[in-house]
Parts: structure tokens; sequence; C-alpha cells
């Protein structure tokens, strides 16, 4: 890989494409210890808010990665080359609580520079993010009913803002 570290000010991203496209990965826990846990994610959000650059990530409760962003102040969100697509779908549909998914899909856990969840060798993208605020979805809140039928399961996502701390990526991610 030739990730660089890049510049909040010079940092471009297409939500579009990696949000809703091939989605991204969400870790959270601890590389130093072992203890982490990676889940797919595609849905979130980027931008600034209470004047901090933030990434915003939503997990319901009853994912296994739920209990670690409950547990760990810190977060990365990795993008991946279109090839690691099967490896996305793997951690996006297969439960750590199960074994080892991330070995499963054939990616290097490596340390971040200034969080202690884990980044990936792999990775095209790392944010480094510190979780400043978080809130429940709540069925009363949704004003479009298209949205309630995301829920058949009333297994409502928590939101978690993060600030972004660090970035390293490619060259297609800087300006």
């Amino acid at each position: 890989m030739t990730r660089k570290q890049i510049s909040i000010d010079t940092f471009t991203f297409k939500p579009m494409a990696n949000w809703d496209g091939q989605g991204l990965l969400l870790t959270s826990g601890d590389w130093k210890t072992g203890h982490f846990n990676a889940m797919t994610v595609g849905w979130g959000s980027l931008g600034v808010m209470w004047g901090l650059p933030f990434v915003q990530v939503v997990v319901r409760p009853v994912r296994y990665t739920y209990q670690f962003m409950e547990k760990y102040d810190t977060f990365t969100v990795c993008a991946f080359p279109e090839a690691y697509a099967p490896a996305l779908d793997l951690l996006g549909n297969k439960s750590g609580r199960d074994g080892d998914k991330i070995s499963e899909a054939g990616l290097t856990p490596i340390a971040s520079t200034r969080v202690a969840a884990p980044g990936y060798a792999q990775a095209v993208l790392i944010l480094e993010c510190r979780k400043i605020y978080w809130n429940d979805m709540e069925k009363a809140n949704f004003l479009d009913p298209r949205l309630e039928k995301k829920y058949p399961g009333k297994d409502y996502h928590r939101m978690y803002y993060g600030e972004v701390l660090s970035i390293f990526g490619e060259d297609l991610y800087q300006a």
C-alpha cells in the first residue's frame, strides 16, 4: 500500500461510492491486546459537527461490534480496493462471536497511530476516530414511513460520532 498521512484540509471522499457502494470496515477495540472486532458498514456520514471533523457510524445492538463500540473510546473506519469486496461481505455477514472472521477474510490488522483500534495493511484509507457522541434512533422520530421498514425486528441503530484524529490514505483521497 502507498498510504500516507492526509490533512483534513486536503482530504477528499466520495460518500455515495464508499458508504452505499462497496461499504467500509468499522473496527473497535484494542490492537495491542488483540481484543477487537470489525463489521462492514454501509450507512454513515462524514462532515463537521461542533467545529470538529467527524465520522458517524451506526451499529445495531444485536451486533457483536456493538459491545466493542460501547467498551472502547476509539474506532477506525477503513476503505479497501474492490478486490476485497468478498472480504467485506464476509465481515458484514458473519459474527466475530463465532471465530476469527478477520483472519478468515484475509485481512492483516495493523497498529493505528493515535487510537487503540487497528487499521489494516490492505486498506487504501484509514480514518482513526475518537468517540465524542452517541444517540439511539427512535421510531417516533422517523418522518418517512420507508425508514421503519428497515427495522422489522425493531432493533434500531445506535449512532456514534467520532472525531477524526488521523487520516491515512492513497493519493485518490487527497485533493
